[in-house]
């Protein structure tokens, strides 16, 4: 009997699986890459403040006035916006168009950034608006809503009187 067929370490059985030879680790990196590659070319972020057409950059400022809400929509028709007030929350959906060239087939893409869809994001508004005074502007991609405030209700109440006995 040989001495250093004992011993349980420092030596290589054909059951040894290192990290190169592991079909569980190699299974995991295959679908680790297969999901990376299916991913890559998506333009809409999971996370809707990092960006992208799908989510696009939006600022919502409180004021004295009203509501200031501002969003960038590069490449978006003033035709293909809509807005929509109801029960104090602002909807906002536009889309960007696809654009593709058909007639020349003979063209490959080996990259497209630029994204294409339908999106739509919803404000709920922090006080009672003026519904039939909302503006909205659209000038070089940016997109202005106003929404003015309505006058605060007036508290109504009564002062109560505390008597001893």
């Amino acid at each position: 009997m040989d001495f250093r067929s004992m011993i349980p370490f420092g030596r290589q059985t054909a059951l040894t699986r290192g990290p190169e030879t592991d079909p569980f680790l190699a299974m995991r990196r295959e679908m680790d890459r297969i999901f990376d590659d299916f991913t890559r070319d998506w333009s809409a972020p999971a996370n809707p403040a990092s960006g992208g057409f799908l989510s696009p950059k939006v600022d919502v400022a409180e004021t004295e006035a009203g509501l200031e809400l501002t969003a960038e929509l590069p490449g978006i028709d003033e035709k293909d916006i809509e807005l929509d007030l109801t029960e104090g929350v602002l909807t906002l959906k536009a889309e960007n168009k696809v654009e593709r060239e058909e007639k020349d087939e003979k063209k490959q893409f080996h990259l497209v950034e630029r994204s294409y869809g339908t999106f739509m994001r919803r404000f709920a508004l922090p006080f009672e608006p003026k519904a039939d005074e909302v503006t909205a502007s659209f000038d070089k991609g940016v997109l202005k809503v106003m929404v003015p405030r309505a006058k605060e209700l007036e508290a109504k109440g009564r002062k109560i009187s505390v008597n001893g006995h």
